[in-house]
């Protein structure tokens, strides 16, 4: 097989050096770090809030901080592509990345930690679509199979482990290692993206014609919108003022940017891919699988530790299955996806998502590392069936110019499909405990044999323990009776998104059917 240096304007068709092959590489663990960061202090939170003294409401933002950050640099990516070229794109980014990482272990109080995660979700999340973009401005056709499975692996998985391997490094080490581990390998990727990525060369007057405008705008508008979804729950939605003012802002300045982008003749948005139906159609299921990406980590650890009371190891030993299941699929899916039309894989995929997500909405309170294992294998599969097609589907009938900011377009559907699946989760799960309560509260009538019965047991194993047993006793019954409340409420959960993704599978039908 020849190689070539570097892809040609109209498309690469032979397999690029080797090269071009270690700054793909590279590009890929850049993209991971980027990625996993999101989640990797999710197991964490109560140590770094002991180590920074912040108090509950504050350390919620050393998640938040991170994504509205990095969901305002993702459609911005492709321009800085066209500007400063590709690889210096990456290096900025990573490097950027890289520094406030060292300066997030380094902080000392929670206000300087929210800044720099801010910073290093700001500066990794160009990362992500470029990755995506190189992929396919650097290998022909045939060889995405096996490319998308690297990066379908990467972009599901990522996530999924992020709580385990977060969870064992604070457990074996410190929380401040969650960003010193990723000193060394940033430096390593910086200089292996800067020796081996030169793709492409920057245009200076994409500078001079920059929408400084629509740049304002297009932050505000995600900036807003990730901010109002990640707290609006918490808040109580439009109980808080704060809330109730930022959807004013997200409201007024997602118009100005949509008026922005229609109306100037150089936008620092191109929505012109979404007149392409596949692009369309696959950034709308990419949205409804980041529900599950995102969602699902979320949700599991919620009930493992506040139903089971488990540990971060504990709840990450159980989300392990996910991760597992996702890398031993996606090369297997890779090698599909060149000879099996791509939507039969999507519409598998998607049922796959659904039925493994229904297998688990008969929980009970003893449910643990079983009851969540084959439901895992069968979601994470599905999640690989679905990521690695539709990235293809979305972005393999583009012409390699609009690559950049389609890829871009393509990564913040998806995380924006997360947060709206967590703020959707957050306020379900609210709602349905309380409407279960209410359905459960009547049967604690005193009056019945059976509740006297259990009331008595409580007393007697409370007498000489508390002051008094009788109450005690009853509010013990109480707190059983909010643990079934939110075991039904999860199950609730998992059946309905169980639903969205079955009725999601009929829109595969509208895809155009892209050849190998």
């Amino acid at each position: 097989m020849s190689e070539v240096a570097a892809p040609t304007g109209a498309g690469p068709q032979e397999m690029p050096s080797w090269h071009y092959r270690f700054g793909f590489i590279a590009a890929v663990f850049g993209m991971f770090m980027a990625i996993l960061d999101i989640q990797i202090v999710a197991s964490s939170l109560n140590e770094i809030q002991a180590g920074v003294a912040a108090s509950s409401d504050e350390i919620s933002w050393i998640q938040t901080s991170y994504l509205v950050a990095e969901i305002i640099m993702i459609p911005l990516s492709g321009v800085l592509m066209r500007w400063l070229s590709t690889r210096v794109a990456f290096v900025i980014s990573c490097a950027g990345f890289t520094l406030a990482s060292l300066g997030c272990a380094l902080a000392t109080s929670i206000e300087q930690l929210i800044v720099l995660r801010a910073i290093q979700g700001f500066m990794g999340g160009a990362m992500i679509p470029i990755t995506q973009a190189i992929s396919f401005s650097l290998f022909p056709r045939r060889a995405m199979g096996a490319v998308q499975g690297v990066i379908g692996m990467v972009v599901t998985m990522a996530p999924s482990i992020g709580p385990t391997v977060g969870g064992y490094v604070t457990e074996i080490f410190s929380w401040h290692w969650l960003f010193l581990a990723n000193v060394i390998p940033g430096i390593l990727v910086t200089l292996a993206a800067w020796r081996f990525l030169d793709i492409d060369e920057g245009d200076a007057s994409v500078a001079k014609r920059l929408d400084f405008r629509g740049l304002i705008l297009i932050a505000l508008f995600l900036g807003s919108l990730e901010f109002v979804l990640e707290e609006g729950p918490g808040d109580d939605w439009f109980a808080s003022g704060l809330i109730v003012g930022m959807t004013l802002l997200c409201a007024v300045s997602c118009i100005g940017f949509f008026w922005r982008v229609f109306t100037y003749h150089s936008p620092i948005v191109d929505l012109h891919a979404f007149r392409n139906l596949n692009f369309s159609i696959g950034t709308g299921l990419v949205f409804v699988v980041g529900i599950a990406m995102y969602g699902l980590v979320y949700l599991m650890p919620l009930f493992l530790g506040g139903v089971r009371g488990y540990s971060s190891l504990q709840i990450g030993e159980v989300m392990f299955v996910t991760g597992v299941a996702m890398f031993f699929t996606a090369p297997i899916v890779g090698r599909l996806t060149n000879s099996v039309d791509l939507r039969v894989l999507l519409f598998f995929g998607l049922m796959l998502i659904g039925i493994g997500t229904l297998m688990n909405n008969n929980l009970t309170s003893e449910s643990g590392f079983w009851q969540f294992f084959w439901p895992q294998i069968v979601r994470g599969i599905g999640m690989i069936m679905c990521i690695i097609p539709a990235s293809r589907i979305a972005l393999g009938t583009l012409p390699p110019q609009e690559l950049g900011n389609a890829a871009g377009l393509f990564s913040v559907m998806r995380n924006l499909g997360g947060a709206v699946g967590l703020a959707m989760l957050d306020t379900v799960r609210d709602w349905r405990v309380d409407y279960h309560w209410n359905q459960l509260i009547p049967a604690l009538d005193q009056g019945r044999v059976v509740v006297q019965q259990q009331i008595a047991n409580y007393q007697s194993m409370l007498i000489g323990h508390v002051a008094d047993p009788y109450h005690s006793a009853v509010a013990l019954l109480g707190q059983r009776f909010g643990v079934q409340a939110q075991v039904l409420a999860y199950n609730d959960i998992f059946l309905w998104l169980g639903y969205i993704y079955l009725l999601s599978v009929p829109l595969v039908f509208l895809l155009k059917k892209i050849e190998h």
